[in-house]
Order: C-alpha cells, then structure tokens, then sequence
C-alpha cells in the first residue's frame, strides 16, 4: 500500500484515535466531482513505493520513515501531506482555481477589441470556440490533450494580447492594430511615454509589458490544460454537457436570441483571428498594387519651366500644425476659444492686408503618425500605412515641395523641430536643407513630446532663412508641434524679442501643467488640447504679422484629427486647411474651389480627400501635366 493511502484508513478498534479524527475536525472525503490523484510519494529508488504497517499512522507533522532527505522534501510530498491535513481548505482551493481558469478562458474567447465594446453584457454569452475546443479534448488521449489544451491556452493569449493592441490602436489612432507593420510604432509609443511622464516610467512601462504578455501566455495555458483535465475526468458528464451547450448555441443563432441588444450565441474570437488574417493578406496585396500605383505620377515628367508658374517671385510656405482637427472648430469644449483665436487672428491679418480661404481636407490618419498625413498632402497619394510611406518615400513620386525644387527658382528648407535621428527622407521631399530639433539653437526646455514651442520654431525661421537677404525666394516646409499630445504642459506667448535662446520658457515649463494630470483625463485633455491648438494658431497669426510680406503666401494645415478621447468617438478625420496671401492673384486662383473666406472654414465647406490637394493646387497655379504611367 502507498504510504499515504494509510492516512485514509479508518481507525480500527484497538487503534487511539488521533486528533485529526475527532468530530471537528473531520477526515478527508474525495469529493465526487474531482479526479483521483493516486497518493504516491517518489522513494529513491522509482521502481518501489514505501509501504507503511497497516493499522500505523506518523504524528502529526512527521515525515514518512524510510525516505531519503530530497524525497522527503520534494514539493509533491509537501502538497499532499498539506491537503491531508486541511482536506477543506484545498477542496476550496482547487475549486477556486477551476473557477479561475474557466473565468479566464472564457473571458480570453468573449474579449472584445474596442474599449466601446467592453461592456458586461458582452461576456453574458456562449462561444462556439469553447464547445469545439472541450469536445476536442474529450476525444483525444491523455499526452495529445495535454498539447492540445496548452496549445489552445497559448493561442488564445496570443489572440487576448492582440485584442487590447486593437483597443490601444483604436482609441489613438483610429484603426486596429496591424501585425504586419505596426510593430515598429510600439518604439514610438515608447518614446512618447517618455517624453510624457520620464524615461523611468518609460523604461518600467516596457518592461511591464513584455511580463504581462508572457505571464499571460503562460497563465492561459495553465488554466486551459486544468480544465482541459477537468473534462477527462468527468469524461460522461462534460460530454453531455457540451452536447447541451452546442444544442443551445445553434438554437440562439436559428432565432436570432439576444440579450441587452448582444447575441447569446458567438464566434467572436474565430472573427476576431479571421479578421486578423485578412487585415494581413490586404496588407501583402496592397504593397504589390501601391507600389504600382505610386509610379504614375499626372505631373511626374511635367519640366520644371511648366510646374506653378503662377507663383514664382513668392515665398511659399506649406506650414502643418500637429493635431489641428475638425474637432478643436467645432466641439463644444474646444470650439469657443480656437474659434475666437481663429476669428482674431483673420481680423489682424486682414488689417496687415492679408486675405484667407479655408476648407477641409480627409487625412488619411488620425489620432498619430503625423508623418502619414504630411506625405499624403505633398504626394497626392494616398499614404494610410507604414508600408505605403516606405514605398513612397523610396521612390520618386513628385511632392508639391520637389516640384518648387525642379523648378530651379526657389531655395527649399524644411524645419522639423520633432525629428530628433537621421531623416534620409528630406530628399524626396525635395528640400536643400533641413533645420531638425538640434540645428536650430534652442536651449530651453522641452514641452512634454514638442522639443520647443512653436513661437521659437518661427522665430528661428525666421532668422535663419525667411528674413536673409537671398538670391531666390524661398519654399519652406514647416511643422509646428507644441499641439502634440499630452499637452501639457503648453507654452505661452512671449514678446517676439524675447524669444532668445528659449531659455525665456524655463519657468512657463517649470510653472505649466503636468502631463501626468491631463493624459487619463478625458475632459482636461480636451480643455488642454484647445489651449495648444489655440497657442499654435496664434504663434502663426503673430509671426506672419510681423515678418510677412507682399510675396508671402502660406498654406497651413492640420496633420490628421487627436485621438478618439479628445475628438470623440466616430469623429471625422477632417482637418482645416488655409491659403493666406496678400496679393488678390493667388486667392483669384482658388475662386472655384469655393472656400470659406477667413481662417476658418464654414461647417459646409468642400470636403476633399487630403491625396487630392496636390493636383488641385498644381493645377491652380498653371502646372502643366505630364503624366508617368507605373
């Protein structure tokens, strides 16, 4: 007999009975609905088990004689010697633990992947996934079942992990999230959570999250081979009830049966992976066809003598402002101060003799990855994917800045105050020289992500290029960021000779509001962002005051709408667009795009495509085409 079998042998009548025998404290009964698990210490030697006399049994806390030290200690002995011991506590701790892992099965099989989604009605349902799965197991034999089940586990980690990347995607960048190319924008995530709450939180943040996903994995797996074993033994009993529930699965789908508006029956996480795998053999066809599609080109071999003739002696500035939305015109939080900023600031232009028309334009991104939206409105192409920038910047489709270059009449810069590496890009955008984050003599704090304001960005600009004297006007590419999320803290204006080196915003840094008191909050974040965005309009306004010219003309333009906690759920990704000149000519130009007069644009102005401006704008200004075929 194996020597703790003895523990269950009821006491005879010569026997004294032992504390652990009395009424309070009953001995161990199996319950009915658990396996047996045979009561069998490992001796040294694996072929023989220790038996004990019969009728004996060791005190209490004793080791079994004739064991070996490591035997004695081995963790398998310990944990049944415990359950002997307190036969109550480890029924209630293999029932939690079966409860457990049922609770985070079918959790990992119900999990939407939206926040919006996430709802409790959503896991008050039965997935067809896990009655498949349990009839899987209950037919295959011990050792495949044990693969089978840990397999399974693993898999629907894996599915669990991919769900809330599609809920972080979603609710910031307005699409889900797509394994085949946003790997590389989790180093920008991180990046961003540095600049936002410190490299510490950052660095801790990463590797919390690399835990998470295997604590999961193998979490899943566990709870998933326990209930995997579960089923086995009670092989009849499991096998009536998973006839049952694919009885009551199919009827719920044949009359349609819902509660709180949600269907009983689901395959919601075989949707969910057949929706992954089709979002990645559109992503392989699609780089096949854009990558012809980038080769076609209206203007591609239009010489440079016929490309916007309309504007030569101008200073030609394409100027975007980070996360400048339709939302920040006409949410009720935000609207009343952009709309006084922007409504101010036509005034003010106007008395300096400057003119505006203002639209709206579709970006082809939204809530992030702003270098998508710039490519799409200087392309012409439609760059919603990184794999769409990289084709498109590895080639030579023509950009409204190149073709200012091809002309040979305009000296081309960029200033790009958020790239902070290497930027190979620069050159298909067709700019001579680009002012990045360290050339521009900035020696002042960074404003959470903006590595200066904006009203420096100009100033430096200004200095640096717009008001030399030169031998060509000048095309310039501009990117203001102080309305990058978090915003916080945000600059304020200074007098404009103030500005200096920057080290006039130590203390506007120092005094703002901190990142961390406005990221989680929905209704700060969006009375913040409308300051930012009122902030960079206003540093734009003040600049084009004060150094704009007759020659002057300035195209400005949001980079795609902020996130989905801002600009609210199902928001457009329509952003505002504004051409500002003094000379009438260049307005005359664009009468037939009818446009709102002023900054900002009308609730029923053109709507356009962002890939569309490019033609438009060539077009208006009396480019020639001269097509490329792919």
């Amino acid at each position: 007999m194996p020597v703790f079998a003895r523990f269950r042998q009821p006491p005879t009548q010569a026997d004294e009975p032992h504390e652990e025998d009395t009424p309070d404290e009953p001995r161990e009964r199996r319950e009915p609905d658990e396996p047996h698990e045979p009561d069998v210490v490992e001796p040294d030697d694996p072929g023989e088990a220790i038996e004990a006399p019969a009728g004996t049994e060791p005190a209490a806390g004793a080791e079994p004689a004739g064991l070996e030290p490591a035997a004695r200690t081995s963790r398998l002995a310990h944990w049944r010697a415990w359950r002997t011991r307190h036969p109550r506590a480890a029924v209630a701790l293999r029932r939690t633990t079966t409860v457990l892992a049922a609770v985070l099965v079918l959790g990992a099989l119900l999990l939407p992947n939206t926040f919006v989604a996430l709802e409790p009605s959503r896991f008050a349902r039965i997935p067809a996934e896990a009655v498949i799965a349990a009839v899987l197991l209950l037919c295959l034999p011990r050792a495949a079942r044990l693969v089978a089940a840990a397999l399974f586990g693993v898999g629907l980690g894996v599915l669990t992990v991919l769900n809330l990347l599609d809920m972080g995607f979603t609710e910031y960048l307005g699409r889900g999230f797509n394994v085949v190319l946003d790997w590389g924008l989790l180093d920008d995530a991180q990046s961003y959570v540095a600049d936002s709450m410190g490299g510490a939180a950052a660095a801790w943040a990463a590797v919390g999250a690399v835990l998470l996903v295997v604590v999961l994995l193998a979490v899943m797996a566990l709870a998933a081979v326990r209930l995997g074993e579960l089923l086995a033994a009670h092989r009849e009993r499991a096998a009536r009830g998973a006839l049952m529930a694919a009885t009551v699965w199919m009827t719920c789908v044949a009359l349609g049966v819902q509660t709180f508006g949600v269907p009983v029956a689901t395959r919601s996480a075989s949707g969910a992976l057949e929706a992954q795998a089709h979002r990645v053999v559109d992503t392989l066809r699609d780089e096949a066809a854009f990558a012809k599609e980038a080769k076609a080109d209206r203007f591609g071999a239009t010489p440079g003598a016929q490309l916007v003739p309309g504007l030569r002696g101008k200073d030609m500035i394409f100027m975007f402002i980070e996360s400048y939305g339709r939302s920040a015109i006409e949410d009720p939080v935000m609207a009343p101060g952009v709309d006084r900023t922007l409504d101010a600031g036509t005034k003010a232009l106007a008395e300096k003799g400057f003119r505006a028309k203002s639209g709206w334009l579709t970006s082809a991104t939204y809530g992030g990855s702003s270098w998508l939206g710039h490519s799409t409105f200087l392309s012409g192409l439609w760059v919603d994917n990184q794999q769409r920038y990289r084709t498109v910047t590895a080639g030579d489709h023509l950009t409204l800045t190149k073709a200012f270059q091809k002309t040979g009449d305009w000296d081309t810069v960029g200033v790009m105050p958020g790239v902070q590496k290497a930027w190979p890009e620069s050159e298909w955008y067709g700019l001579d020289k680009v002012y990045d984050a360290f050339d521009v003599g900035y020696r002042g704090p960074k404003f959470s992500w903006s590595t200066m304001p904006d009203q420096y960005a100009l100033e430096a600009f200004q200095r640096l290029e717009h008001g030399r004297e030169r031998d060509k006007p000048l095309m310039a590419e501009i990117i203001l960021t102080s309305s990058h999320q978090p915003w916080a803290p945000i600059p304020r204006m200074v007098g404009w000779d103030e500005v200096g080196d920057g080290s006039v915003y130590d203390g506007i840094e120092a005094s703002g509001v901190k990142a961390s008191d406005v990221i989680a909050d929905s209704t700060r974040s969006k009375e913040e962002y409308g300051k930012s965005i009122e902030y960079s309009v206003t540093s734009l306004t003040q600049w084009l005051e004060r150094y704009g010219t007759d020659d002057t003309v300035l195209v400005f333009l949001g980079d795609h709408q902020p996130l989905a906690r801002v600009s609210g759920d199902g928001a457009s990704r329509d952003v505002p667009v504004s051409v500002v000149a003094k000379d009438p000519k260049v307005l005359d130009a664009i009468d037939d795009w009818n446009w709102t007069e002023g900054l900002k644009p009308a609730e029923d102005a053109p709507v356009w495509r962002m890939s569309s401006f490019r033609d438009r704008f060539l077009t208006a200004y009396g480019s020639t085409p001269h097509p490329t075929t792919g």
